[in-house]
């Protein structure tokens, strides 16, 4: 069980000038400390956010040109998702998590000490820059280790290859992952607001919001609100980056941003012809 602090616990009043967030942490704090001081939350809240950020892309992969509204920005349209396929990619992220990410899980719990709770919420100024540095970390360390991968042949193989099982992506693919990509990936999402020094409730903000722009990132839909849309100047990549890696592996290796991407020459554009390769 994490410890809320060496202090005994106080709620602390509300200062609407810079912590806004204050009576919502008390809240959690109050009402649900069980849950949010347990080392399995954050992969509660991880797998949660996968599954119900995936079930609305794929209930229109189902449906397909029955919605046209949605259909209508479908990327690769010869390309459809089957049930089976679907079912495949959500039972190897179940399969991975039940039998490689819990006991990991636990096995921590021997060796690490659980960091506190603080009393105090952060602000959202903090909330903000905290959470992006830690996107902008992230995002670096996946282009190295995502661009290592695909220029050699046997790390490709044998770790990255099961993640381009499909070369159209789809909502359930997110985590369509190879036991050591996972692990990776899940290990940098721990330690770098660790190493940030972010509160709870900003880590727990990123791992949610990482999520949905992962799960977005693979839909296989440039829908016009997402938000490689919303954010100026091509900032994300977003779905077509993304679609386009799987059609071109040589291409757009960043998760998020598009900056490396950029400085090192390796962005594609989206284009809208279907690969027939």
């Amino acid at each position: 069980m994490l410890n809320v602090s060496e202090q005994p616990l106080q709620f602390l009043p509300s200062r609407t000038s810079d912590r806004l967030l204050q009576p919502f942490w008390d809240y959690l704090l109050l009402h649900h400390l069980p849950l949010i001081s347990s080392p399995f939350f954050p992969i509660l809240l991880a797998f949660s956010s996968y599954f119900f950020f995936s079930i609305p892309f794929a209930i229109l992969d189902v449906l397909g040109e029955r919605v046209p509204l949605f259909h209508q920005y479908k990327i690769q349209t010869d390309r459809k998702p089957t049930l089976g396929m679907m079912a495949k990619s959500f039972s190897t992220a179940v399969y991975n998590h039940i039998f490689f990410v819990l006991p990991a899980v636990i096995i921590s719990m021997f060796f690490l000490s659980p960091p506190a709770l603080p009393p105090q919420a952060p602000t959202l100024y903090e909330l903000f820059v905290d959470g992006l540095a830690v996107l902008l970390l992230f995002d670096t360390q996946y282009y190295i280790w995502h661009f290592t991968h695909h220029k050699h042949p046997q790390l490709y193989r044998w770790i990255h290859a099961i993640h381009h099982e499909y070369i159209a992506p789809f909502s359930w693919s997110t985590e369509h992952l190879s036991i050591p990509e996972l692990m990776t990936v899940g290990l940098w999402s721990n330690q770098d607001p660790i190493l940030l020094r972010c509160h709870p409730l900003t880590t727990w903000s990123v791992t949610v919001f990482s999520l949905w722009m992962s799960v977005e990132d693979h839909i296989g839909y440039d829908l016009p609100w997402a938000l490689n849309h919303l954010v100026p100047f091509g900032l994300l990549g977003g779905a077509p980056a993304h679609d386009m890696h799987h059609q071109k592996p040589n291409s757009n290796f960043a998760p998020f941003f598009s900056h490396w991407d950029r400085i090192f020459g390796t962005a594609v554009p989206l284009k809208k012809k279907n690969d027939k390769r």
